[in-house]
């Protein structure tokens, strides 16, 4: 599983799918799928959207591409699902998001930045405190 998530984390700007992330481990979709949720708490679908949906996160801070540019430079064919995704795990459109965190961040170590960006699940949100 940790090849898998591995080119999850490598390629996840490459048209990625569980088929093929399936066929690199040489077992079935579902199979690697049950696999990958015991092993990660999620789907190998939706680990690469988190993926995707952070490294959004960065691009769209720095506010020199527009918010479609994002959208498929970190592999989304789709800026309807990469609008709803984005909104789903960080609580706001990316539009939104720019207007706000353009400057947020900035001055923060990358490692930093990462951390405090990283998007919440709704279901992992309910359960902080103050949420």
């Amino acid at each position: 599983m940790r090849r898998v998530r591995d080119r999850i984390d490598r390629d996840y700007e490459q048209p990625l799918d569980v088929e093929a992330l399936a066929r690199g481990v040489h077992m079935s979709a579902g199979h690697l799928s049950r696999l990958f949720r015991a092993a990660y708490g999620e789907s190998p679908y939706s680990y690469l959207m988190t993926r995707r949906i952070e490294r959004a996160m960065v691009l769209l801070r720095r506010d020199d591409m527009t918010v479609t540019e994002v959208c498929f430079a970190v592999g989304c064919s789709s800026l309807g699902t990469f609008s709803t995704r984005f909104t789903e795990l960080v609580g706001m459109s990316p539009s939104t998001y720019r207007r706000e965190h353009t400057t947020g961040v900035g001055d923060l170590p990358g490692c930093v930045a990462k951390q405090v960006g990283r998007p919440i699940r709704n279901r992992e949100a309910s359960n902080l405190p103050g949420r």
